[in-house]
């Protein structure tokens, strides 16, 4: 029998529980004191940026973005982006950032969004556009590494602009 190839889709509701588990199994209890997290807390994904990847009918990753403001700026924050150990390091990561940010271009033109932002590994995002953040423009809502925020400019300039504290869409 041959084995299911891999698939990005939508984030569905039906696919909560199995994100919930794997971000818990990859992050493990100390991601609740993430700043990224605080950011996140009671506030739903941004459905259409938000996307899973499907071996069969089992989710083995999941890219999400939520609407956050930067000062008076609205923006996304990527994340969590996380895949199932047993299938890390076969590019299912890649392919979710690249469906992650093929979606944010499209949805700048009409929400005015001009930024992504993430807590991560330089080397990791810097395929997708990501640049390190200065630290004194843009204030995290909890302590974070300063080297790990980084940011994609969506259109040109947006990161010039974005400036201040980050918060909660809500």
């Amino acid at each position: 029998m041959p084995e299911n190839p891999l698939a990005i889709a939508p984030e569905l509701p039906r696919h909560f529980d199995e994100i919930d588990q794997i971000t818990r199994e990859v992050f493990g209890p100390g991601m609740f004191a993430r700043a990224a997290y605080k950011l996140r807390e009671r506030v739903l994904p941004e459905a259409s940026l938000s996307f899973v990847a499907l071996k069969g009918n089992r989710v083995v990753g999941s890219v999400r973005q939520t609407r956050i403001w930067i000062g008076n700026k609205p923006a996304l924050l990527l994340g969590p982006l996380c895949v199932l150990p047993t299938f890390k390091n076969g590019g299912i990561g890649k392919r979710l950032m690249l469906e992650a940010v093929e979606a944010a271009k499209t949805f700048q033109h009409d929400e005015d969004v001009n930024l992504i932002l993430l807590v991560g590994d330089l080397a990791y995002y810097a395929p997708f556009g990501f640049k390190q953040v200065s630290a004194d423009k843009i204030i995290m809502p909890r302590p974070v590494d300063p080297g790990r925020v980084l940011a994609c400019e969506l259109s040109e300039g947006a990161l010039k602009a974005a400036e201040g504290e980050v918060r909660a869409w809500a």
